[in-house]
């Protein structure tokens, strides 16, 4: 069983902790590309988080840090991915835009599922430094798409026309209302942090999905009854830092009771970045070569100057 630290335990109305206690977080960045007809930051690349995913993970008193992609048109200086992932105590990584199939060896079915190329490099090369350095992951939604592939798996590039009897995963009126029930894998973590809740109910606001897993990943929640992936964990028997994700959005709170409670997800993966911030546990690249992802990622953005 997880032993939260002391200041977990205490619940976000508990009294300030000083500072150097805080957990510092680090979130991957959405990209809004350069765009030469947007009336504002005309021509500029942006990067942001959603505000929803850094008010959850601050519900529980961590700090939360926006990772910036160092390199592009306008880098200056020498920061890397790896000084992030050195300094900070682990990783969120965000929802979003499409995997780029590529990513995963496959050729785009249907151009509105090209995904983004350059975010993929830059999430990959996130997931690479916080891997090397031994800092705890979490995925969301796009997070357990990108760490599935990082690792050797492959996705659906669209779930309702390539997995036979399929629910409807994404509805674009309903977005974050629309749900679906899961069940959850007796024996893992997961069925740990929810004892005595077999299947519950959670948001569905994708389309792609796990194809083929990851190996040394375990499969901890399906979806109900059509048996898509729904929440992965990196195999204790790797015996390597921690790595889980959902493919619902955790951090999306709703008034609806019958949804499955975040926190216990939250207060699990802190708990392993608490712990790892006095014993972190180095990997390797996903990618087998020692920053690899951090090269590629440059090589494309000098590519596009």
């Amino acid at each position: 069983m997880t032993v939260l630290p002391h200041w977990l335990q205490q619940g976000a109305a508990a009294a300030p902790m000083p500072s150097p206690a805080r957990l510092k977080i680090g979130l991957s960045a959405c990209f809004s590309h350069a765009d030469p007809g947007r009336p504002l930051f005309t021509n500029k690349t942006l990067q942001y988080v959603e505000q929803s995913i850094a008010h959850w993970i601050m519900s529980a008193g961590a700090l939360v840090v926006m990772v910036p992609c160092p390199t592009g048109e306008t880098a200056r200086g020498d920061v890397t991915l790896k000084h992030y992932a050195e300094w900070l105590d682990g990783v969120v990584m965000h929802g979003g835009a499409d995997v780029w199939p590529g990513s995963y060896g496959e050729v785009p079915l249907h151009d509105a599922w090209l995904g983004d190329r350059v975010r993929d490099l830059y999430d990959l090369a996130v997931v690479e430094a916080f891997e090397q350095a031994g800092k705890p992951i979490f995925g969301v939604c796009r997070g357990l798409q990108l760490i599935n592939v990082a690792f050797g798996g492959t996705l659906y590039q669209d779930i309702e026309t390539q997995h036979p009897g399929a629910l409807q995963h994404r509805n674009a009126s309903a977005y974050d209302q629309h749900v679906h029930e899961v069940d959850i894998v007796p024996g893992t973590q997961m069925a740990r942090l929810y004892p005595g809740q077999p299947r519950v109910t959670v948001n569905s606001i994708h389309h792609q999905g796990i194809k083929r897993l990851a190996p040394g990943f375990d499969i901890e929640a399906w979806s109900y009854p059509d048996a898509v992936p729904e929440a992965i964990r990196r195999s204790a028997s790797q015996g390597r830092g921690y790595i889980a994700a959902t493919q619902w959005h955790p951090e999306f709170r709703s008034t609806n009771a019958a949804l499955l409670d975040d926190t216990p997800l939250l207060h699990d993966f802190l708990a392993a970045c608490s712990q790892a911030r006095a014993r972190p546990h180095p990997g390797r690249s996903p990618l087998h070569i020692r920053d690899r992802a951090e090269r590629l990622l440059r090589r494309a953005l000098l590519r596009q100057r």
